[in-house]
């Protein structure tokens, strides 16, 4: 029922931020600035204090055992973009359904769901899932829009990115916090009430976005397509791969949540910034976030029995 209520509220954020887009409360540059607060503020913020919990030896190995799964993840999502789309006969809309293959929304969207239904602990399993994900997004994925993204620009991207920034932080306090450091209170308190604004910020942007393309286009058969394979023909492999090599409980269940995700929305910004069909791009990104919100209560609610 817990899940279920969560699941209702994150409806109703975006259902809000689609209704405040839609009276033209929010235009396209606010939703850019929330979307920048959320990306360089909010959310490291909360990845900080989800490293506020007594480290057991468990936790590490969980840990480990979901930045080796992600990796996997990230060459299953290479393998199935070897044939998936060969058929795609437009470059453009290719290049962008690669790309959303390989990248999902489980940084924007992922992290505040897994914060929400599972916890700091679960905060801190979607950060370090997201490790393999970024590097492959500036990486693979930016080359496949651009060849001439330089090793310098990519290192500076992933590196430097506000949640790896917070990442890095947030294993340092751990460390000092075992030898017996505190955080002040008024800092400590000042990162939850920063953080706690991820879930809603983050899903009303999400609505805003959704606000943009029309219903009719929802019919289009390779969006349709798509969003099946993200969010549940890839997932149910992940999940049964998984359950072969003996990888359960939690770390297993956020990692099959996270890459249960819709496609980023960064796909539509570089399709804009390349000339690659950003229609098409923002279409994938509305139609499988529309399924999302079929699929995301079914499998936090089956994902929930681990």
């Amino acid at each position: 029922m817990n899940i279920i209520s969560l699941q209702i509220e994150i409806f109703i954020l975006i259902f809000v931020g689609y209704v405040l887009s839609k009276l033209q409360v929010i235009d396209i540059r606010l939703r850019k600035g929330l979307s920048n607060l959320v990306l360089k503020v909010v959310l490291p913020a909360s990845i900080i204090q989800s490293f506020e919990l007594e480290m057991t030896f468990e936790i590490l190995v969980s840990c480990i055992w979901v930045l080796i799964a992600s990796v996997l993840i990230q060459l299953l999502y290479a393998f199935c973009n070897l044939f998936l789309w060969k058929k795609q006969n437009n470059p453009d809309h290719r290049i962008c359904l690669q790309y959303a293959t390989m990248v999902s929304n489980a940084g924007f969207m992922g992290m505040p769901i897994a914060q929400a239904a599972f916890g700091a602990q679960g905060l801190l399993y979607s950060s370090i899932f997201l490790i393999p994900q970024r590097i492959a997004m500036w990486s693979v994925g930016l080359s496949l829009f651009s060849k001439k993204t330089s090793k310098k620009e990519l290192i500076s991207k992933v590196l430097f990115h506000p949640c790896i920034v917070a990442l890095g932080i947030g294993v340092l306090l751990m460390l000092a916090e075992m030898h017996g450091f505190q955080m002040p209170e008024s800092i400590d308190r000042s990162l939850a009430a920063i953080g706690g604004c991820s879930t809603a910020l983050s899903m009303i942007v999400i609505g805003s976005i959704l606000s943009e393309v029309h219903f009719s286009e929802f019919l289009d058969q390779t969006s349709l397509w798509y969003s099946a394979i993200r969010t549940i023909i890839l997932p149910l492999i992940i999940l049964i791969g998984c359950q072969m090599v003996g990888f359960s409980g939690l770390g297993m269940a956020v990692c099959v949540l996270e890459s249960a995700m819709p496609a980023p929305s960064t796909v539509v910004m570089l399709a804009e910034g390349y000339d690659r069909t950003p229609l098409f791009a923002s279409r994938l990104v509305f139609v499988s976030t529309i399924f999302s919100l079929i699929t995301l209560p079914v499998w936090m609610v089956f994902l929930s029995g681990f």
